[in-house]
This record gives structure tokens, C-alpha cells and sequence, in this order.
């Protein structure tokens, strides 16, 4: 039973640390944030699913936050977003 208790505890630990550590999405440039820069990613999807690519692609460039600036497409959706940190 204490085996049990204490995966569960590392595992809600382990779960809280990396939500603090992604990305999130804001409307415009945050004040007291510098662009680092911006990503591109592509979907045949929905808008749903480009936002979630790109959200992906700016935690794996350890940005803080992101806007998207564009996103273009009929079939096959286009979009980029600009990275702060």
C-alpha cells in the first residue's frame, strides 16, 4: 500500500512540473518578454490541431509563451507563431 501512495505522489509531481513548464498562448507580446524567435508548422486537420503543433514546437524551444501571427489554408492548414522568453 506505502508503494502504491508513493508512485501516485511521484507521478502528481511529475505531472505538476511539466505543466509549469509549457508554453502558453497569449494574445499579444507580453510585457517583460523578448521574441526568440519563430516556428512554423503545417496540419490537414483543423485549427485545433495546428494551435496544439504549434504549442509543441515552442516547448521544444523552451519558450515561456507564444502568438500566433498566421495561419492560412483550405485543405491544409499553414500557421506560425512568434516565441518569447
Amino acid at each position: 500500500m506505502k508503494k502504491i501512495t508513493m508512485t501516485l505522489a511521484a507521478i502528481a509531481l511529475a505531472t505538476a512540473s511539466f505543466s509549469t513548464l509549457a508554453a502558453t498562448e497569449v494574445q499579444s507580446a507580453p510585457a517583460g518578454q523578448q521574441s526568440i524567435g519563430v516556428v512554423s508548422a503545417s496540419s490537414s486537420n483543423d485549427l485545433s490541431s495546428l494551435q496544439n503543433k504549434l504549442n509543441a514546437k515552442a516547448n521544444e524551444a523552451g519558450a515561456s509563451s507564444y502568438r500566433i501571427i498566421g495561419a492560412s489554408g483550405d485543405n491544409h492548414l499553414h500557421g506560425t507563431a512568434e516565441l518569447y522568453k
